[in-house]
């Protein structure tokens, strides 16, 4: 009876079926449902018990106990550790261990760098053993820094493989005599991370075999097609980390341990949508701009070439509109700070919130709300999705009409969607329905629907 990450539950129930021997395997509650789903194909019984990996555990020693089944547990036992750490077998029989200058693991309770590092540091001292973990799931960090375990009061689920609030008492052990570094990361560097995965390998001739990429920006020699889940992402998000603090270190081998792939299917449009900003591709500003026809044009020209991928803007004040918008960026910082200097030559007021998770996770969402907008009309415009098309779009809106509603992302689809509202005086409208036709963009009116009614016109 385990309590285990993925991995080591369907281990334990292969093993299990083979054997003949009867399984019962407890997981948290949020454990994906297609690792709970793959252990249950094997043939064991799944319960499903508590937040996270510790509360999953204290039912697992209450079901031991009460039916004095045996116990396997995921990493604080030796031969757990002996057997996890035959990966480090296998990385040394593959490749040269003169060529290898570091290696990233992934940590949860610590089982598998323990393993790695004992076998490792015995026939390549020179190794690094370098551990990789969420910014708030790091137990083994603290711990490793406090020189004693130290019990979170609660972690991070997104790399769910690795939410683990105290690690083993000997990984532990092994880890404060052999790993020389840990590593945290944030979920957006995982999510780009795992779009790193999906892209490709490259090819280092130094090092004689493929290994995932660094932090360059560049066309795969070779796609893989994997998807791999959060908590197998980090340790390559670890290398991206490690080679923007040691750019030295960019001569010798990094070797990555990918963990998992049990990823659910629904949790694959956070990873898209974050993955950008996690690899600094993407720029997520606030600006706030003069509530006049022709602002949107000069707020946009700063901004240009760079593809947007996000506009929302609502009115909401008759001197003022507040815009949130994200564009594509080769070079974060620079070219964040040469747009926002733009919007400031223009009298507009601008800031960078690529780092603020608030904005990121809700205030986009959230733009605007209901208003009693005089003359509001409300249209969905659609055009051919390609580089330039959204300055384009906005660019064709005539400016003796004011915007009063405007509201675009780019999902990946072939097609873009714009959600726009104009204040058109009653006298306008047919000048107004004249310029729409000779827009040329497809359109729908939406100034009657119940959704605009209810939730955005007062």
């Amino acid at each position: 009876m385990p309590v285990p990450a993925g991995n080591h539950a369907q281990g334990v129930a292969l093993a299990a079926k083979t054997l003949g021997i009867k399984a019962k395997i407890v997981m948290p509650v949020p454990t994906p449902a297609i690792k709970w789903r793959n252990v249950k194909r094997l043939g064991a019984e799944v319960i499903l018990h508590g937040n996270d990996f510790d509360e999953a555990k204290a039912e697992c020693v209450r079901l031991t106990e009460k039916y004095k089944h045996t116990n396997i547990p995921p990493y604080d036992d030796p031969y757990v550790i002996a057997g996890q750490g035959t990966v480090g077998l296998e990385i040394l029989r593959q490749m040269d261990p003169k060529k290898i200058h570091a290696l990233f693991i992934p940590v949860g309770g610590g089982g598998l760098i323990a393993g790695i590092a004992s076998y490792v540091k015995r026939i390549a001292p020179h190794i690094k053993i370098i551990g990789v973990e969420a910014n708030d799931a790091n137990a083994m960090t603290q711990s490793l820094k406090a020189g004693k375990r130290l019990e979170l009061s609660e972690v991070g689920l997104f790399a769910d493989g690795a939410a683990v609030r105290l690690v083993g008492e000997e990984p532990f052990r092994l880890a404060e005599k052999l790993v020389d570094d840990m590593i945290n990361v944030t979920n957006d560097e995982i999510c780009a991370a795992i779009k790193d995965v999906f892209e490709g390998e490259y090819k280092s001739e130094n090092l004689g075999v493929d290994f995932p990429t660094t932090p360059c920006a560049v066309s795969p020699k070779l796609e893989t097609r994997s998807v791999c889940e959060p908590t197998g992402a980090l340790a390559l998000a670890g290398i991206k980390r490690y080679l923007h603090l040691h750019p030295e270190s960019r001569e010798g081998g990094l070797v990555a341990i990918v963990s998992g792939a049990n990823v659910n299917f629904d949790r694959l449009r956070f990873i898209a949508d974050r993955a950008q900003l996690g690899e600094l591709s993407e720029a997520f500003c606030n600006v706030i701009i003069p509530e006049k026809p022709g602002s949107f044009i000069n707020m946009i020209k700063h901004v240009n070439p760079r593809s947007i991928t996000e506009f929302s803007y609502r009115y909401s004040d008759p001197e003022q509109a507040h815009i949130y918008i994200s564009f594509k960026v080769q070079d974060l910082e620079a070219e964040s700070k040469e747009v926002l200097d733009g919007w400031k030559s223009e009298g507009m007021h601008g800031w960078d919130v690529s780092h603020n998770e608030l904005a990121k996770t809700h205030a986009r969402y959230m733009v605007g709300g209901r208003h009693s907008v005089p003359n509001e009309r409300i249209f969905r415009f659609i055009f051919p999705e390609r580089p330039g098309a959204t300055q384009k779009f906005l660019a064709g809106l005539a400016s003796e009409w004011n915007v009063s509603l405007f509201h675009y992302r780019n999902h990946g689809d072939d097609m873009g969607k714009v959600l726009v509202g104009i204040q058109v005086p009653p006298e306008d409208n047919a000048a107004f329905d004249r310029y729409l036709e000779e827009l040329g963009y497809n359109y729908v009116e939406e100034t009657h629907n119940v959704v605009y009614e209810t939730f955005l016109r007062a």
